[in-house]
């Protein structure tokens, strides 16, 4: 009984292979030693009565040269080639329909093969496998992020005159005020207004939406999401429509009246107004949300100090996390990413690879085997001491919405990478080396039936 389960073709392979296997076997070579032995002897006898054997002898008469015959008077060779399906027909008929593999294999051998496969499964691992230099480069890569974000881009405060950022989101809220004059961005408010503005429910909506205020609304308004926004803030331009979901979660659509007006018919012109009411609306004290955070709102569940998740953000919100502070998350995130594909790819070209072959923009493992490991790693640090800073402050306005995006995302494909690309590519490495190795076998015998057959007839 094998311990494979092969194909129907398969088991026919097997029984040929081993109906021949039989028939070489049962071929009885004759033991030329006597014979061996018998010549020798002679050998010596004549060399005792002064003949040498490696001369002819002279026999006193002339010698006859070979036969001559011309070449088309004699026929060629004829050779039968059985179909395959005959061969098969034979084996069965031969006993051998059920034989294994196995069977043509000494214990001996089939250890050999199964070390081979294993060497082969091992030169593929040692590709992918990361050496000292790559978890250094890795796990700097992932420290350095984490010290940026712990002591540059720091945790959203409350003061006396609004929300206190920390010194990376200062920088970056400053270059994005000052990157208008007050009067451009007068204009550009003027020019971007949409219908689903409203900022309260009382002179606004016909259905309440819950928690609807000034300093909220953006968070409630699904168009108001940079990244939801592109599509549901373009559909709202366009059907007049405000989409919301209000602070318990319920998604409320609806046609804000005063801003009927606003409604347009052109594609293109809504999204270059919805990309200028972002513009305008990003530097407010309120802000943007960050991207996504609209769907955390249908999250009522959790029980975090006797808060749903729904409740977390939205306090997170009010509390300055919004589009700027997570543009400032994302800049450790960029250098992490940027560090370690810098760093791989420098080692690439240190080992002779051409530069265009050595750009790490893709992390796909035939090109480049071992940078979507390192990225997992450096990301799985960054986001550890993100964790560990959130634990010990029980702050959650410390959680780096980027950095836990960007661990999923390399968390994913490194889990699916482990679990089902990795075997498979393996395996698929195994059989080529095995193929090329057999197609050598081919090419031989092929050589070998060529000389065989030079100048016959084969039929078949």
């Amino acid at each position: 009984m094998s311990r494979y389960e092969y194909s129907e073709e398969e088991r026919k392979i097997n029984a040929v292979l081993a109906y021949q296997d039989k028939l070489l076997n049962e071929i009885d070579l004759p033991d030329t030693k006597s014979l061996e032995e018998t010549i020798a002897s002679s050998e010596s006898l004549l060399r005792s009565l002064g003949y040498d054997p490696a001369q002819p002898a002279d026999m006193g008469v002339e010698q006859l040269g070979p036969l001559s015959v011309p070449p088309e008077l004699i026929p060629p060779k004829r050779i039968y080639l059985p179909s395959w399906d005959e061969l098969v027909a034979e084996a069965c008929e031969n006993g051998c329909a059920d034989a294994t593999l196995e069977d043509l294999f000494t214990p001996e051998e089939l250890d050999d093969n199964i070390e081979a496969v294993r060497r082969l499964n091992a030169e593929y691992n040692a590709i992918h496998q990361l050496d000292e230099i790559d978890v250094a480069i890795a796990a700097g890569a992932g420290l350095l992020s984490a010290a940026i974000e712990i002591l540059l881009v720091d945790i959203p405060r409350k003061a006396p005159d609004g929300v206190k950022p920390g010194p990376l989101s200062n920088y970056v809220r400053g270059h994005l005020e000052h990157a208008l004059s007050p009067e451009q961005l007068g204009e550009l408010e003027k020019a971007a207004k949409v219908p689903y503005d409203a900022p309260t429910n009382e002179g606004y909506t016909k259905i309440k939406v819950e928690g609807l205020c000034p300093g909220m609304h953006r968070l409630y308004s699904v168009a108001h999401d940079p990244l939801l926004g592109l599509v549901v803030g373009v559909s709202d331009i366009l059907t007049g429509r405000m989409t919301t979901i209000d602070k318990n979660g319920k998604i409320v659509v609806q046609v804000i009246e005063r801003y009927a007006n606003l409604q347009k018919t052109d594609v293109v012109q809504a999204l270059v107004t919805q990309i200028m009411h972002f513009f305008s609306d990003v530097t407010t004290p309120a802000g943007l949300p960050a991207p996504g955070v609209a769907l955390f709102n249908l999250m009522q569940f959790g029980d975090i100090d006797g808060k749903t998740v729904a409740e977390i953000v939205q306090g997170m919100y009010k509390q300055g996390y919004d589009f700027i502070q997570f543009c400032s998350q994302s800049i450790p995130v960029a250098v992490c990413e940027i560090l370690v594909r810098f760093a791989y790819a420098f080692r690439k070209v240190k080992g002779g690879a051409p530069v265009k072959d050595s750009i790490p923009l893709s992390t796909n493992r035939e090109k480049n085997p071992k940078l979507g490991t390192m990225l997992f790693i450096a990301h799985s640090i960054a986001t550890a001491t993100n964790a560990g800073v959130v634990a010990f402050t029980e702050n959650p306005m410390a959680i780096s919405y980027p950095q836990w995006i960007a661990f999923a995302k390399y968390s994913y494909q490194q889990l699916k990478w482990v679990l089902v690309e990795k075997p498979a590519a393996r395996d698929h490495y195994v059989k080529a080396e095995i193929a090329e190795q057999l197609q050598d076998v081919y090419s031989e015998i092929d050589e070998m039936f060529g000389e065989m057959a030079a100048g016959s007839i084969v039929l078949g």
